[in-house]
């Protein structure tokens, strides 16, 4: 799994950078094995007027044709990071039931003598 981290608009600091990183790294190492790529980009929307406006969002591309997208806004970067890692990594975790279940379904139905 490899995390791609981009800015723009705010200074990503090693502090930042380490927050991310550890942060989509608890959030979905447990599925490593179906994730190629994470990019999270970090922007401040509205610049300096300030306000509820730092935004990460999450882009999660996975094998088998798994790709998600999180995205969300908080006054504070490292909240807004924490939510959306926790949220993309819930998501993931449906996404790969429903795909764990609709495989179980298939090879049960085709076994099925008709």
């Amino acid at each position: 799994m490899q995390i791609a981290i981009q800015a723009r608009g705010v200074e990503l600091t090693a502090d930042l950078r380490d927050h991310v990183d550890r942060r989509v790294r608890f959030a979905f190492d447990w599925a490593s094995y179906a994730i190629a790529n994470v990019d999270v980009v970090l922007s401040d929307i509205n610049g300096p007027r300030g306000g509820n406006d730092k935004r990460c969002r999450i882009r999660v591309i996975g094998n088998e044709a798994l790709d998600l997208v999180v995205e969300d806004t908080q006054a504070d970067l490292h909240v807004a990071v924490d939510r959306a890692a926790d949220r993309a990594g819930r998501t993931l975790a449906r996404r790969l039931a429903r795909q764990r279940q609709y495989r179980h379904d298939d090879g049960y139905l085709a076994s099925v003598p008709r």
